[in-house]
């Protein structure tokens, strides 16, 4: 009826099989104790919604309205005292190791509770993915145990992201945008390191943080090719704190502003540089840091896609207990038919938020850098392999040439279309999770009235905190065009993106 041949043309045409249904692809692939381990995160985040955030969000949101200077070092110790900040951290070191599949539903779960304290947790991996998209293997090994170290001492040990500046915000985060935008974040190379000036804003967990993964450049005329991560420590000489900002939502998240003044960071603190040390692989520097750039942020809009689907379940919970327990015109809004079709419409909606970011990732697992750790033999290998055998191999992990050997099989590895897909569909579930959280949160807000508006009773807080998601990790705008990029225009050669 069909030859192979015919078969895989058909279904490289627009829209590709790929493209369409990548859980498909993951199903059959993904081990049995994924799904183990994603139900054991997603009761252990029920667990600590009940026991801790549920009671805390909004005498801690009030609190940040009364003293926007506060940080929320209680909450921080408490997430700390449970894992949370080594919880995807590998079982080699000694830590839980649980799969980077079952990060988002945990997401999803703390969010639905409170988007600003989830945000206090997640964000740290966001600079944990910026750590390990450098394949830095030392590095990766060093800052890792601080955190483990900080988990035994009752001291967290979290990460931030450095990368927004005064004057460029979405453009940093596609290397199409970034030699337009007003870039000043410049480090110097000089003997024995970089040196540092500029300024970093709206930086998530800023002034909680004790590593920063920053990321600067060493030509301002071409920031595209010469991008550099740099991991600097709070205490570094010439790095200091600036302002927080004063946010409309997430308020006990802080937005920090980070200063560089002739903060000289030596070469061992160096993640990557895309001009000296990246293995010959036929990638130009550009396409270095948007590899590592797109790595990064493919699993990071992910994580922003379930915030979106638990900010939209967190206005549904909210909405439906109101209608559950109010009576209009003698009877319980529950049961009022009008109530009971946008309680049904904000119940699509959250299930089609969770639908995107579940796509999202599984597109990671199956296209994306840490698609060889959902391969059922290394699952397994490195699950139930005994610590001791990796010790084994532990100075080699310390030398350059394990990071140069790992460095070299992923770019080699990397294809275009598998880039387009993972960063497509992240972008996909960004912008369309978080949009539809923030239509519950009006869609709730019109059924409970002027009652919605109360601070105790949860709603206007959820929007105010929903609103922040479609503006982080690239504005929405910029997920739209970055999605026509990707999964659109590369049908039509023609086409011209991020040339306005």
């Amino acid at each position: 009826m069909i030859s192979r041949s015919e078969q895989k043309t058909l279904l490289n045409r627009t829209p590709r099989f790929e493209d369409m249904l990548c859980s498909l692809y993951a199903a059959p692939r993904m081990p049995g104790g994924v799904v183990k381990e994603t139900k054991k995160v997603v009761a252990i985040a029920r667990k600590f919604n009940v026991q801790v955030i549920r009671a805390r969000t909004l005498e801690l949101d009030k609190k940040m309205h009364e003293e926007p200077d506060y940080l929320a070092w209680d909450f921080v110790r408490e997430a700390n005292r449970w894992g949370f900040y080594s919880m995807w951290y590998p079982k080699q070191i000694g830590c839980k190791g649980y799969s980077f599949f079952s990060m988002p539903p945990f997401i999803e779960e703390i969010a639905s509770a409170c988007l600003g304290m989830a945000n206090l947790i997640m964000v740290h991996y966001l600079g944990v993915t910026v750590l390990a998209s450098s394949m830095n293997v030392r590095l990766i090994r060093r800052l890792f145990m601080d955190t483990i170290e900080g988990e035994k001492t009752d001291s967290p040990c979290i990460f931030s992201t450095a990368i927004t500046e005064p004057g460029a915000g979405t453009d940093v985060e596609e290397t199409e945008l970034v030699d337009k935008g007003n870039i000043t974040c410049y480090a110097q190379k000089v003997p024995g390191g970089y040196r540092v000036n500029g300024t970093k804003v709206f930086i998530s967990n800023g002034h909680l943080a004790t590593w920063h993964m920053l990321i600067a450049y060493s030509d301002l005329k071409k920031p595209s090719e010469n991008m550099v991560v740099l991991a600097v420590k709070n205490g570094t000489k010439g790095f200091s704190f600036g302002k927080m900002e004063k946010k409309l939502g997430q308020k006990c998240c802080p937005a920090s502003e980070l200063i560089f003044n002739d903060c000289f960071i030596p070469d061992e603190y160096v993640c990557a540089d895309m001009r000296m040390d990246m293995p010959k692989t036929g990638l130009s520097k550009k396409d270095l840091a948007a590899s590592l750039l797109d790595d990064t942020l493919a699993a990071s809009r992910c994580g922003v896609g379930a915030f979106g689907a638990g900010g939209a379940r967190g206005a549904f919970e909210t909405a439906l207990k109101f209608a559950a327990k109010t009576k209009v015109k003698g009877r319980l809004l529950i049961n009022h038919e009008w109530a009971q079709c946008i309680l049904a419409e904000m119940y699509k909606n959250m299930l089609a938020a969770r639908l995107a970011y579940m796509e999202s990732n599984y597109a990671n697992g199956v296209f994306g850098p840490m698609a060889v750790f959902q391969y059922k033999p290394v699952y397994y290998f490195s699950k139930y392999m005994p610590v001791r055998f990796f010790n084994l191999f532990e100075n080699f992990f310390r030398k350059p040439v394990a990071t140069k050997l790992l460095r070299r099989a992923r770019l080699l590895a990397f294809k275009q279309e598998n880039n387009q897909i993972t960063a497509g569909l992240g972008s996909f579930c960004k912008f369309s999770a978080t949009d539809l959280a923030v239509k519950n949160c009006h869609l709730a807000l019109e059924m409970m009235g002027q009652a919605g508006l109360r601070h105790d009773k949860n709603a206007e807080k959820i929007l105010r905190d929903s609103k922040l998601l479609q503006i982080y990790e690239g504005t929405n705008q910029l997920n739209r065009l970055n999605l026509f990029k990707c999964l659109i225009a590369r049908d039509f050669p023609q086409t011209v993106v991020f040339d306005e």
